[in-house]
């Protein structure tokens, strides 16, 4: 999901527009937005996770699309969601919210921003080690909200440019020296050999990749996506998530999913829905003239 920055002023609580009684949306807190924040809730207490989403309806471009009530669900909703913002508790039982970021850089995920929310100040100087964006005591009032939210809106917006600046996305990926056509595919304890442009997708999952062609599902002996996309035709094989790699030809659908982003139907036995993750959303987009 591309994200923009929005002024807001930390004193908006100084302005009438923002006093209680004015409409939702129309103050400061929410200015005009263009594009969309995702954002993920991370709370084992149901009630301060609800409080905060109620709180985050003031912020017109900030978009709640899950929430989680432990440390690995989290975990698992970050790395498919790719939200561009975290709201994170710290004490949790089982997996805390710094064992959460642990875990994700452990895993290679791509880190959104974290906001940390205790009801203990204790907390922040661990939770700045690990970068996190901004620190909340709970309860968590809306103006300090709002100082959050505006942290979040400027660093994800240069972020997004950074990565603008880096890799166009408009750019086609380099051709492969070497173009395989064919693909080893182990499934039942057997050696099958695959057509590529038989190939629906392949997907990662704990370092194994599994492939999945129009009659076959079985193991890659590739090590990475990264490895096997780089042995592809860039024409038709397309990472259009860090853990997915599709058959552009064996698109069957594209399925609006939240206010903008998509997934992607696929045509297996299964049509399995594939996410889009926000950085590969704009080529869609120009690829299908979405």
């Amino acid at each position: 999901m591309v994200n923009r920055a929005t002024s807001v002023s930390p004193n908006a609580s100084n302005n009438p527009a923002a006093k209680p009684g004015n409409t939702p949306g129309t103050g400061p807190l929410a200015a005009a937005p263009q594009q969309t924040i995702s954002a993920v809730l991370v709370d084992d207490e149901k009630l301060a996770s609800d409080e905060l989403a109620y709180l985050l309806k003031e912020f017109a471009d900030v978009e709640v699309i899950a929430t989680a009530s432990n440390g690995l669900e989290a975990v698992k909703l970050i790395a498919d969601l790719e939200p561009d913002l975290v709201f994170l508790d710290v004490q949790m039982p089982g997996l805390d919210g710094m064992g959460v970021i642990e875990k994700l850089r452990a895993q290679g995920v791509p880190l959104p921003y974290f906001v940390m929310a205790t009801a203990y100040d204790q907390y922040a100087v661990e939770a700045f080690r690990l970068h996190a964006l901004d620190y909340l005591l709970k309860p968590v009032e809306k103006d300090r909200l709002a100082v959050a939210v505006e942290r979040a809106r400027k660093g994800i917006a240069e972020r997004a440019k950074a990565a603008g600046a880096a890799s166009p996305l408009d750019s086609p990926p380099a051709k492969p020296s070497l173009q395989r056509s064919k693909l080893l595919v182990k499934s039942n304890h057997r050696n099958f050999i695959v057509d590529a442009q038989e190939v629906v997708y392949a997907t990662i999952d704990d370092g194994l990749i599994t492939v999945v062609a129009a009659n076959l599902e079985g193991q890659s002996n590739y090590r990475t996506i990264e490895e096997l996309q780089s042995n592809l035709d860039p024409d038709m094989f397309w990472r259009v998530h860090r853990s997915y790699l599709v058959n552009i030809h064996r698109i069957k659908e594209v399925i609006p999913w939240f206010k903008s982003s998509f997934q992607l139907r696929m045509d297996d036995k299964k049509q399995t829905e594939i996410p889009v993750s926000r950085v590969q959303t704009k080529r869609l987009r120009a690829l299908l003239k979405l």
